[in-house]
């Protein structure tokens, strides 16, 4: 019995007992009380444990129990009836799902060292389709995921070297077998079940696949969620494999989420907080469905803040801050709608609500988690969405940011994203101390963002070493020598230095964040610190002051832009679609400004095309204190320079 219905037992019992017509024994009035204890202490218990119990892996709820249990399409039935925002977002899916109907199972096409774009297919085609199904209740859809179902479940496997490959096939092969299971005959569930465990679930104990177990970023996520699916799909088979595999998670995936803290900025960047994150929050919500507790992976410090990290890491032109391995497009995020309702928060829904208004979801019939923005979204009360009060959100952690913003509710505003950090990161570039600038709905500073890995990995590139002498940085993508900072006498950044945000300011008349890039260049020069400030809302001002070793050193301060240079008498002027912005400079000795190509040196090097480098250079002498000062005047403002030291920035 559910707690809730313990309690309206033992109501009706109490109001029985103060009915003479209708006395009954004290002694069932006690047991009642009783058993009203006893679940309260279950249920307690079950908030407070860390592990799941075999009872409650043999307790499970029958079959759909994955994301939405059986009956649940009605609530959301009924709150599509007074959305229309909701109506449309889901006839993309059921218009996605009308295509699909014609197209053939996908095969076992394998590219490179991947099978990941066909795992993502059919997660998908499952999803849609199974969700199409179970909210029109028709059987075409259903049909024609089990065809997808029983093809993939035929492939010699799933590609295990890869292990992402095997854990979003295994999640989508398992959402299927749940969300169909009346659908399926005998012989079908069992070649499913056969899959998951054999292709999926087994290969994940394997020491030659499972390191995730132990890493600290994506992998981790995405494979635990996969494996929690994979078991819960089928643990009233196998219980004990499924107990298992589920406790394994809980207690693995934790070396993910501590990477949040303290204040929720992710490590990996924007795109990979889209997919690690997603997926971390695809698998708590499949426990929670499951058994009603998350087992406090949501009290891990940082976890429910980072849905502020990614809010802030998109500007007013409605882009992302994408440095690491990110592209430039930020989207509807569908766990954002989870976050928002665990933090009671609304405010976390500004930029999603602004892209449901644009209709965003329209080109997301690709993106495989679409039908969980319903499922997670399709509650909120868009009236109650609000801007947030907060123009600066500070996060520290592995790889720290600073975000500003003059409005969030004009297009035109201020921003700047800042990053400290490190260059060891999983997906990290050399761009600590990087920065972006938007003004007057354009964005002047820039960064490349990431290179599709086949187009290096079919080249023989070892894209993902590490260490200083690594191939990584020869990539012109990811050293520091196209990033918006410091190159000392064509040195690359030291991957073992690390930048956490020293100071920052949240007064919106005068936004800041400092950060001390010594490490980062401690065999070029003795200390780099750099200040970025948005000031009186109209300009943004960079100051670096450094400190040269006991040698000659030349200092290349660089910015990326997509935007035309005209290199003029008194600094660059940046313009695009009749838009200005002028750059200025000041140091020691008047600044010579100066553009470098961002065209590919190598034949693995993808192409800029549109990009500009503009910065300028000086050679300081050995011992020498110099300082730095770059103006960002936006055209109709002014900007003047300042006279006082980092140390001073209050």
């Amino acid at each position: 019995m559910k707690l809730s219905e313990c309690r309206t037992s033992l109501s009706a019992i109490k109001k029985t007992s103060t009915n003479p017509g209708k006395m009954i024994n004290r002694s069932i009035l006690k047991s009642g009380y009783l058993l009203l204890y006893t679940m309260s202490f279950i249920a307690m218990q079950a908030a407070a444990q860390d592990s799941v119990s075999m009872a409650q892996m043999i307790g499970l709820p029958a079959h759909p129990r994955l994301l939405l249990k059986a009956d649940e399409e009605k609530n959301i039935r009924t709150q599509l009836q007074v959305s229309p925002v909701w109506q449309n977002v889901q006839q993309t899916i059921l218009t996605e799902c009308e295509r699909l109907l014609t197209q053939p199972p996908v095969e076992r096409i394998q590219i490179g060292r991947r099978l990941l774009d066909k795992s993502r297919t059919c997660l998908q085609r499952t999803f849609f389709l199974s969700y199409a199904y179970r909210m029109s209740g028709d059987k075409r859809y259903a049909e024609r995921a089990k065809l997808e179902l029983l093809q993939v479940c035929g492939f010699s496997d799933w590609n295990p070297s890869h292990f992402l490959d095997v854990a979003e096939m295994t999640l989508a092969v398992a959402l299927g077998y749940d969300w169909l299971f009346d659908l399926l005959d005998d012989s079908e569930r069992q070649w499913i079940k056969n899959a998951l465990v054999e292709k999926g679930i087994l290969p994940s104990f394997d020491p030659a696949y499972n390191w995730f177990l132990t890493s600290n970023h994506n992998w981790n996520q995405v494979c635990n969620a996969g494996m929690v699916f994979g078991a819960l799909a089928i643990a009233e088979d196998d219980p004990k494999l499924a107990l298992k595999v589920v406790n394994r998670a809980i207690r693995t995936v934790k070396l993910a989420m501590k990477a949040y803290g303290p204040d929720g900025a992710y490590p990996e960047g924007y795109a990979y907080w889209d997919y690690g994150t997603s997926f971390n929050v695809l698998l708590i919500n499949c426990l929670e469905k499951a058994f009603s507790s998350d087992f406090a992976l949501t009290s891990i410090p940082g976890f429910l803040n980072t849905a502020y990290f990614l809010e802030n890491m998109t500007g007013p032109t409605g882009t992302c801050f994408n440095w690491g391995d990110s592209k430039l497009t930020a989207n509807l995020n569908p766990a954002m709608f989870w976050f928002a309702q665990k933090q009671s928060d609304p405010s976390l829904l500004w930029v999603e609500k602004q892209f449901l208004e644009a209709e965003l979801y329209k080109s997301m019939s690709q993106d495989r988690l679409l039908p969980a923005l319903i499922l997670w979204g399709s509650a909120t009360n868009m009236g109650a969405i609000k801007p947030p009060d907060n123009l600066c959100w500070r996060g520290q952690g592995e790889n720290p940011v600073c975000l500003m913003r003059t409005s969030w509710t004009d297009p035109q505003a201020l921003y700047v994203g800042f990053k400290a950090g490190s260059p060891q990161v999983n997906h990290a570039h050399m761009d600590v101390g990087s920065f972006v600038v938007e003004a007057n709905g354009v964005r002047w500073a820039s960064d490349l963002g990431m290179q599709d890995y086949e187009s290096l990995e079919s080249k023989g590139i070892a894209l993902w070493g590490q260490t200083q002498d690594a191939q990584r940085w020869t990539i012109k993508r990811l050293n520091n020598y196209v990033h918006n900072t410091w190159t000392f006498s064509g040195s690359l950044q030291r991957v073992d230095g690390y930048a956490k945000i020293e100071r920052y300011s949240g007064n919106p008349d005068r936004l800041f964040a400092i950060a001390d890039l010594s490490s980062l260049y401690s065999d070029q020069v003795q200390s780099v610190w750099r200040g970025i400030a948005i000031r009186s809302r109209s300009n943004v001002l960079v100051r670096d002051e450094i400190q040269n070793k006991e040698q000659v050193t030349v200092m290349r301060w660089t910015m990326l832009t997509s935007c035309n240079v005209d290199l003029t008498q008194s600094g660059p002027e940046l313009e695009i679609e009749g838009k200005k912005l002028r750059l200025i400079g000041r140091g020691p000795i008047p600044i010579t400004w100066q553009t470098w190509s961002t065209e590919p040196t190598t034949d693995y090097d993808a192409d800029n095309t549109g990009t500009v480098l503009v910065g300028f250079e000086y050679e300081a002498r050995p011992g020498e204190k110099v300082s730095f000062q770059v103006l960002f005047v936006p055209e109709g403002t002014q900007g003047d320079f300042e006279d006082f030291p980092l140390s001073a920035w209050r």
